[in-house]
């Protein structure tokens, strides 16, 4: 779908976001019919005052003047109550269709491979998660509907022109291709400025939000006069974005303005050519009418731009959340498999993959894990470790080979299935601003809070959770900001551990907590993996040693596999490693 930028309005789209109305089809309808009514009262005041004045005050009717006069009160009554329903129900329907629009959106990120975030802003797809959903919104509650009523408004008070003097409608009929034309140079215009807005503030935003993250290494490395040199340069051009919208504003209401003074000052002329021609008695009515007819032709023509605005804004918007709603870049969840328990099998043969199409990352790589083993998986940074673990839970797509769990390819398992019988515990632990019994059940409501309870002191981590302000129900903030990165560890630990998977993947880097963590997790680790499938990419030599098989990694390739003490008889790649990495921590 392309931005359409040069293109003042986008049907398609515009079709394609009508659909979410549909479950809501009763109360579109009223909202429609609200704005009929109200095109047809805003009309019914300037008739009646015609007739107030050449029927009543020159008649001298005190009857028809108090029978006239109520009228116009019940016609702005209605408007009251009618303008009352269409405000409050074309909210309602924009905040109902944006709600519906991104639980779809939720859902959609939900489902993408690690390798569409790899490639994303955060502060984007925040962007079109929150800011440009309301954008959508306003559609309904300040531009289509709006636009539509006043379009009516204009139609109605046109048509009343015509009736009451054709004559004076054709000398304010001609001014209108005038304010017309500007009309539809004004939006095309402002289609180009707002998408540029948008993408302007999606960066703004991915700027400010990744700065914020990173904060501590910008700090760290003293990059606070340039970053906020950079700051400056993003922020200026979404100022001058801006001002390029305010710009095309400055021009087109004054424009506006004046071509809606010239023709109320040519019906007042016409008016008292009449009447002091003696042409007709009626002008005074007939002059009064126009003047509010006139407002009311022209007055929506000046909304209708400043309401198109909104419209187009939302449009930009909503034509940037429906192109991720049309990535295709889901894992396939195909499979047909669903097993409420896995033995632990685990084989990869001959497994290719690269996170980019010409750098392949694991070249070829083949072995096997007996259910209940664990095994050990060293090598030094980008030897494809980590790959292995991202490949096992389907977070990529392999190019070639197989892996299989429990002799079954993992693609015939459902996601959901595979997932839930393997269970990570990362290096880099994330944990959401809640309390600690939340991030180790995930709101799970089969994991009760005794379940948790029970899980922490089998591992021995129950005192340390006990030794903080409300225990289980601390809030551990954003991130875990307010715990240690052991303490965070051992979350992740327990986290694992209550959900009782079969195939448990440790990355048990030890190298930024305390003797006293580590202790912990040494303990948590020798629990944890007991009776279950374990892959640890070891940081300790403590793990390895313990392993049943050792997968020694370089550059995408297994180099060797075997026991601890076979490999180091063997005087190959895993013995260098060895002495290069874990020799230091035998002789400690």
């Amino acid at each position: 779908m392309s931005d359409n930028t040069g293109n003042a309005f986008d049907t398609h789209l515009f079709k394609r976001l009508m659909r979410y109305t549909r479950p809501y089809h009763i109360t579109f309808f009223g909202v429609a019919l609200s704005a009929i009514l109200l095109s047809v009262f805003a009309v019914l005041t300037p008739i009646l005052l015609k007739q107030i004045i050449d029927d009543a005050i020159k008649g001298s009717d005190a009857d028809k003047l108090f029978n006239l006069t109520m009228g116009m009160l019940v016609v702005l009554l209605g408007q009251v109550i009618f303008q009352l329903l269409f405000n409050y129900y074309a909210n309602w329907l924009g905040e109902s269709v944006i709600r519906d629009i991104r639980i779809n959106l939720f859902q959609k990120m939900l489902g993408f491979k690690m390798k569409y975030f790899d490639n994303s802003s955060l502060g984007v797809l925040v962007t079109r998660a929150v800011a440009d959903m309301q954008r959508i919104g306003e559609i309904f509650s300040q531009g289509f509907f709006v636009i539509v009523a006043d379009l009516l408004k204009m139609v109605v008070a046109a048509g009343v022109m015509v009736y009451i003097n054709w004559k004076l409608a054709l000398l304010v009929f001609f001014l209108l291709p005038l304010i017309l034309y500007a009309t539809r140079l004004f939006q095309k215009a402002m289609k180009v400025a707002f998408t540029e807005v948008r993408a302007e503030v999606s960066n703004l935003n991915s700027f400010v939000q990744e700065r914020i993250t990173g904060m501590k290494i910008v700090q760290l490395f003293t990059r606070e006069a340039i970053e906020n040199k950079k700051f400056r340069d993003i922020n200026e051009k979404h100022q001058n974005a801006w001002l390029k919208t305010v710009w095309y504003n400055s021009i087109f209401f004054p424009i506006a303005e004046i071509v809606s003074s010239i023709a109320v000052g040519l019906v007042v002329w016409y008016g008292a050519l009449q009447n002091v021609a003696n042409i007709t008695n009626d002008v005074a009515g007939t002059v009064f009418a126009f003047i509010m007819l006139i407002d009311m032709l022209f007055r929506p023509l000046r909304q209708i731009a400043d309401k198109f605005n909104t419209l187009q804004m939302g449009m930009v918007a909503a034509n940037r959340v429906f192109k991720i709603l049309d990535t295709d870049s889901s894992i396939e969840d195909n499979g047909k498999v669903e097993k409420a328990e896995v033995k632990g099998t685990i084989q990869f043969n001959d497994v290719r993959f690269g996170y980019l199409e010409d750098e392949e990352v694991l070249h070829g790589i083949s072995f096997e894990v007996n259910a209940g083993e664990t095994i050990a998986i060293v090598g030094a940074t980008g030897a494809g470790k980590s790959t292995i673990i991202n490949l096992l839970n389907r977070f990529y797509e392999i190019s070639s080979g197989t892996i299989l769990v429990d002799g079954i390819d993992i693609k015939d398992y459902t996601l959901s299935s595979l997932r839930s019988h393997i269970a990570i515990v990362l290096q880099d632990v994330f944990l959401f601003a809640d309390t600690i019994a939340n991030n180790i059940s995930l709101k799970n409501p089969q994991i009760s809070v005794q379940d948790i309870e029970d899980a922490a002191k089998a591992i021995g981590v129950d005192e340390f959770i006990a030794s903080l302000p409300n225990g289980y129900e601390y809030n551990v903030k954003e991130r875990g900001s307010m715990l240690s990165s052991g303490q965070r560890q051992l979350i992740a630990f327990l986290r694992a551990y209550v959900s009782k998977p079969s195939i448990l993947v440790l990355d048990e880097a030890t190298s930024s907590i305390d003797t006293y963590s580590e202790r912990l997790i040494q303990q948590a680790t020798e629990k944890i993996t007991q009776g279950r499938t374990s892959i640890v990419i070891a940081h300790r030599l403590a793990t390895i040693k313990k392993a049943d098989k050792i997968i020694v990694m370089d550059g995408g390739n297994i180099v060797e596999i075997g026991t601890h003490k076979d490999l180091l008889k063997k005087g190959g790649y895993y013995r260098n490693l060895y002495e290069a990495q874990f020799l230091a921590e035998e002789v400690v």
